[in-house]
């Protein structure tokens, strides 16, 4: 039994697809690395409805170990119908908190192997997500790119037309252009900006940055602009040494996002506090960790706008946030670069007493 255990791993490491193998009585007897990094490394020598607790899945499994006494698995018109006891079929199902859209392939086990099946599954949650996220992306985009372009163009016809010899209206428009020209092209900074994060997001940065020094350059290069709001920025904790892994370029992109949204929208409380802290263990990073806490003693955000804060194009006031000159995207820009480090983003807020935004990196990056 053992040989032939290891020849149905033997035959499962040759497929890069997540592939087990389970026996007559339903039993998984070999998953290949794939499978064990998607299902777990304890999966081996349980009953396959407790690894994939799925009922589609579980009677297609049952009918290709016996399909005399089980039924047919349905049909779904997207894939070929169930045919020589085998049957694909797509199937949602959540791991570890996260779900997943797959397609699930469920065959019999090579006669040379012994009686049993298969179960391939292909992970279809990343093109799915891709492509509805690609038709969110064009709708709003368009929707951005539409107001700005829909003003200029009506500002062009009117110089050429009524406005042709005013010279004080024009004046007006042109201001008006420009910043309307100026806005589309943050707006196209920063999506390829995003961009360019989410396509580095699933490889974890090699180097190493020094954490503080980072910070006092970010707030160094935004003091005047402290300085114009009439803001007192006060730091806690910069100045000892901490050094942790990380991409230099993208972690500054985050500070100065966080500390320029505090400026633009809780610059009227006049102080900010920017401290770094040592976390001991943060149960979501599990592990050690260091936060930077970035607070301001502004006007604060609704407690229902919190959980959307970091959706592209989400404003929590449309038009104040284009009169700052924002393009919607830079906290989706901050939870990219996170997702990247390992880290996470804390926003806690109240109506009228000021926002904290709270960056916790990991201290050490595991993979994986």
């Amino acid at each position: 039994m053992r040989d032939n255990a290891r020849r149905v791993s033997g035959f499962l490491d040759g497929v890069p697809l997540p592939m087990l193998a389970v026996d007559r009585q339903a039993r998984v007897v070999a998953a290949n690395p794939p499978a064990m990094s998607l299902l777990g490394t304890d999966i081996l020598n349980r009953p396959f409805v407790t690894v994939l607790r799925h009922p589609s899945i579980v009677q297609a499994v049952d009918w290709v170990l016996d399909p005399a006494g089980t039924p047919a698995p349905a049909a779904d018109p997207e894939l070929p119908a169930p045919s020589e006891h085998a049957a694909t079929l797509r199937a949602q199902f959540a791991i570890e908190g996260r779900d997943i859209l797959a397609e699930v392939t469920v065959a019999p086990l090579p006669a040379p192997l012994g009686r049993g099946a298969t179960v391939a599954l292909v992970d279809r949650s990343v093109a799915e997500e891709g492509e509805m996220m690609r038709r969110d992306f064009v709708a709003n985009v368009s929707h951005e790119l539409k107001t700005p372009l829909t003003a200029m163009i009506g500002f062009i016809e009117t110089l050429r037309g009524p406005a042709r010899d005013d010279t004080r209206a024009r004046d007006r428009f042109l201001d008006i252009m420009e910043r309307e020209a100026g806005r589309m092209n943050r707006l196209i900074s920063d999506l390829l900006s995003l961009s360019r994060v989410q396509a580095e997001e699933r490889r974890r940065p090699s180097g190493e940055v020094d954490l503080p020094g980072l910070l006092n350059s970010v707030l160094a290069t935004l003091a005047p602009r402290a300085e114009a709001a009439g803001v007192v920025v006060r730091t806690e904790g910069l100045g000892q040494p901490v050094r942790l892994p990380g991409d230099a370029d993208q972690l500054t992109q985050v500070f100065q996002n966080l500390v320029e949204n505090a400026l633009k929208y809780g610059g009227s409380g006049g102080s900010l506090r920017v401290a770094l802290a040592r976390v001991p263990h943060e149960p979501v990073l599990r592990g050690p960790g260091w936060a930077v806490t970035i607070e301001d003693r502004g006007e604060g955000i609704e407690e229902q706008h919190l959980p959307r804060l970091t959706e592209r194009f989400y404003r929590v006031d449309p038009h104040r946030s284009r009169e700052q000159g924002g393009t919607g995207l830079g906290l989706a820009i901050v939870k990219h670069i996170l997702n990247r480090h390992r880290g996470r983003l804390r926003i806690e807020s109240r109506r009228g007493e000021g926002s904290r935004f709270t960056v916790i990196l990991p201290e050490r990056l595991t993979r994986g």
